[in-house]
């Protein structure tokens, strides 16, 4: 092969600076990649440097920030970042595989494939580690529901994620739909995986070896998701339809099958290392194994299998078609591994061997197309790294001026119209026309189905082990203070799973955010991180690896609520501490664990019932959060409690009511009149779980938290099949099922 490097293809533009600010490039990006190469780029060099200095590979707006964020454990096997997903030993020589990501610009163009690719995807990076996906969550955010143009797009991406997942054969076992103005433009389409592996047959992303053969595995290439990652980092405009083709198309049946064909070649012990094929495709899996194995690679471009004839270097190279993979092997055993992927029937061609060069040379037609470093390409190598300006946005002190005396409180009959206003609002009634299209049993693991609780819990086979995984953000509060608001995010998630019986080990994060060159915007993006930050350290729980999402606004509407989603998982050790929220029997008692407040900031109720858009952040104190949280753990090991319900949404009204309706009986409560009742009710101040006790149970209840110093109250005790609030009758259980379980569809369906 020829060594000369061609400046430029026949049917490629001669690149200038200003091709390169078309690709998402600065001109000072431009000038170092010209100080790096020695000379200019030509075209296909400078699209594989636009997709990896792009924010969606690079992290270079928020990688110096997401570097203070804990990362080590006793239990961390993997460290965040270093390989396709983060890894967690759970004990007895297993590991939980996890990892969140977005695909949100997709779905915001074509929802039904970006979101079933988004799914994909992220089922990819967790068997790529080796593990056997077992479980899948899912954070969805989208605008006004009065909008023709928003319930298009929630009926595609939870078609999407429906066709996909059921098809692939993974069960869909919780996670979280939320409606806001802000997303009117850019919906928020976040997937969440977790899997289980041996701790000493975990697959690594490297390359090294000279010599040893390169393959790419799965599906044809084809001219589908080219510069996806670019088109993920830039804002959504009038224009964005135009680069349809910029989203991936999805085949869950050929994912299945690399499933099971890959999961076989790891075994064999051949492997030295692979990696999924996301973000900008061949480019990304070959530079970031090469760099990471300190070595280069010979790739020949023309023995990747294509979908297209006559495909041009830099679209083999950028295009993000799905279920591919990249395989190093030891060399030598080139045959046993193409003999499992004709088992499989799947494409396995090598197209390369590894070096000792520390670059990258591609060849297309005999000639060498690109000549690259593998390190300078890579988050961690010589992609740039930004620290941007960010400045505190006027409304911040607009919204903490809001005073609770401002608003008059609630009494006789209107409390039954708030009652019913909340159950059936969007963001907070059920989710039952979304999870009824995915499937939650196959797999037969999921031990949440006819059992709900606060946290999905998922069996892990052959053991009496489950993890426990949520996912968890309400951006309404991270918008309000974003801190503050991200504190109680991870605060919540480690609540849940508390709640479930679970202990919480670790963090995954998927972070929306607007476009990082807007101060205002990137201010929002430090502080969650700070809040993220101080949280986790104070539950241990470190955080694995994630995504970063940028450019989640458009020139119209302005940004998205800022959106840092907390994916956590948890572990229950044994069956016996599996801990629901369903009231269990009449004359149980309920207790309120933690202490009421007279606030109802950033609550539904205020709102969108009262219409007061600006307030802060809900009150929330760690300290007073980790007690709770300490408390409640001990309540369940000990067995003092028959069900545990967190006070989030929607306030206590809606967590009695939840437990109340998943028991299909009634409760009788009487409201503190030391607080505000619609504070009371209403009200979403942190740290706070609704309990009932059967009567033989109560004397070691209040002496346990007697013992504890958390605050407790009795309210009241369940009944038959009415909600009643202070003598007064709202609804019977049957009247807030109907509300409660049919809003959704109801909504859908105008």
């Amino acid at each position: 092969m020829s060594v000369e490097v061609t400046e430029h293809a026949p049917t490629e533009p001669i690149p200038t600076v200003e091709t390169a600010r078309k690709l998402g490039l600065l001109p000072e990006e431009y000038d170092r990649i010209c100080e790096i190469l020695g000379r200019k780029p030509n075209f296909t060099e400078l699209s594989i440097f636009a997709v990896m200095w792009s924010e969606h590979c690079s992290y270079k707006n928020s990688i110096i920030w997401l570097k203070t964020l804990p990362r080590d454990s006793e239990r961390m096997l993997a460290k965040a970042g270093e390989e396709n997903a983060g890894l967690v030993d759970i004990g007895d020589g297993l590991a939980c595989s996890f990892k969140i990501e977005s695909h949100n610009h997709p779905s915001a163009i074509e929802p039904y494939q970006g979101a079933a690719t988004g799914v994909g995807g992220i089922n990819r990076d967790i068997f790529t580690m080796g593990a056997r996906p077992i479980a899948q969550l899912n954070s969805l955010r989208f605008g006004n529901l009065e909008l023709p143009k928003t319930r298009r797009l929630l009926k595609g991406v939870v078609k999407g994620i429906g066709d996909y997942g059921n098809a692939f054969g993974i069960p869909t076992v919780g996670g979280e739909v939320y409606f806001d103005d802000s997303y009117n433009v850019n919906p928020l389409v976040n997937a969440f995986s977790a899997g289980i592996v041996e701790v000493g047959k975990v697959a690594k992303a490297t390359s090294y070896g000279v010599g040893n053969p390169v393959f790419i595995v799965g599906s044809a290439t084809g001219k589908d998701g080219i510069h996806g990652a670019t088109f993920a980092s830039e804002d959504i405009s009038d224009k964005s339809t135009e680069k349809l083709p910029a989203v991936q198309v999805g085949d869950p049946f050929m994912e299945k099958l690399l499933l099971e064909a890959t999961l076989e070649v790891i075994a064999t012990g051949y492997v030295i290392g692979i990696q999924d094929m996301g973000a900008a495709g061949i480019i990304c899996s070959t530079s970031e194994m090469s760099a990471k194995g300190e070595h280069g690679m010979d790739i020949d471009l023309d023995r990747v299998p294509t979908r297209q004839p006559n495909m041009e270097p830099f679209e083999i190279l950028l295009s993000e078609s799905q279920e591919r993979m990249l395989i190093v092997v030891e060399k030598g055993n080139e045959a046993a591994v193409k003999a499992i992927f004709d088992k499989w029937d799947l494409n396995c061609e090598q197209i390369g061997t590894v070096t000792d060069t520390g670059r990258l040379h591609f060849h297309r037609y005999g000639k060498r197309v690109a000549d690259v470093p593998a390190d300078d390409l890579v988050l961690g190598g010589g992609a740039p790294q930004y620290k941007r300006e960010y400045r505190e946005p006027a409304y911040y002190k607009e919204f903490q001026k809001f005073q609770v005396s401002e608003v008059s409180d609630v009494s006789g009959e209107e409390v039954s119209k708030v009652a019913r206003h909340l159950l059936t609002h969007p963001n907070i009634c059920s989710r039952k026309w979304v999870y009824e299209q995915y499937d939650s049993m196959v797999g037969t693991a999921n031990r949440s189905t006819n059992a709900p609780s606060d946290a999905a819990v998922v069996q892990v086979k052959n053991t009496d082990k489950s993890i426990v995984i949520t996912v968890d953000c309400n951006s309404r509060y991270v918008n309000a203070d974003p801190e503050q608001g991200c504190a109680i995010a991870v605060a919540e998630a480690a609540r849940n799973i508390v709640c479930s019986g679970g202990e919480p080990l670790a963090i995954t994060n998927c972070l929306n955010f607007g476009n990082p060159y807007v101060p205002e915007v990137y201010w929002q993006f430090v502080g969650a991180i700070k809040g993220m930050k101080k949280s986790c350290e104070k539950f241990r729980t470190p955080v694995t690896g994630g995504n970063v999402s940028f450019y989640n606004q458009s020139s119209d509407e302005g940004p998205v609520f800022p959106t840092p989603t907390i994916g956590m998982l948890g572990l229950m050790e044994s069956s016996d501490n599996r801990m629901t929220l369903n009231f269990r029997q009449v004359g149980d008692v309920i207790y309120l664990v933690g202490q009421s407040k007279d606030d109802l900031a950033s609550s539904e109720y205020l709102y969108s019932y009262r219409g007061i858009k600006g307030s802060p952040a809900p009150a929330f104190d760690l300290d007073e959060e980790y007690a709770l949280q300490a408390a409640v753990k001990q309540l369940i090991t000990d067995k003092h409690i028959a069900s545990a319900h967190d006070v989030s949404d929607g306030g206590l009204f809606i967590a009695l009511a939840e437990s109340a309706m998943a028991g299909n009986l009634g409760f009788s409560v009487t409201t503190d009149k030391s607080f505000r009742t619609d504070a009371f009710l209403f009200g979403e101040s942190q740290s706070r779980v609704a309990v009932s006790v059967s009567a033989d149970k109560q004397a070691g209840f209040e002496a346990a938290l007697q013992q504890s110093g958390v605050a407790f109250s009795r309210l009241g005790e369940v009944t038959e099949s009415n909600f009643v609030i202070d003598g007064q009758t709202l609804l019977t259980v049957s009247e807030a099922k109907d509300l409660y379980d049919n809003a959704l569809g109801n909504l859908l369906e105008k």
